[in-house]
């Protein structure tokens, strides 16, 4: 099985602007119930970033809980680990677990098309059971 048959494809997902504030960051993941957000390039030859609740937590820590003098580019992890949509499921899931990754862009031609997580991959791993 491809990435490209189980990822969550881009039209599904919150992209943030490097420049966003870490509050409204936080505000999204509250709206939409979900644990990271995709942080746009920058420009053209830019590279897509990613910002998770533990960014979020380790910069509050940081700030001494004043995340209004944050911006997503300040905590964000960019360049975010990336695969292609055509490489099979078996190597992501095994490069996930191995580095403790829990969460990998989809991108091709340096162009976002999705993310694929754990959480996809136990869902196939259960499916097949």
């Amino acid at each position: 099985m491809l990435v490209e048959d189980i990822m969550t494809p881009k039209e599904k997902l919150v992209i943030v602007d490097q420049l966003a504030p870490v509050r409204e960051v936080l505000e999204l993941m509250k709206k939409h119930r979900i644990k990271s957000v995709i942080v746009d390039k920058n420009c053209k030859e830019g590279a897509y970033g990613l910002v998770t609740f533990k960014n979020v937590l380790q910069s509050i820590v940081a700030q001494e809980g004043d995340i209004d003098l944050l911006n997503v580019y300040d905590i964000a992890v960019i360049p975010a680990i990336s695969v292609t949509r055509k490489v099979q499921m078996k190597y992501v899931a095994k490069m996930m677990v191995n580095h403790s990754i829990k969460r990998v862009l989809v991108v091709d031609d340096n162009e976002l098309h999705g993310i694929i997580t754990m959480t996809d991959i136990i869902g196939v791993l259960l499916e097949d059971i």
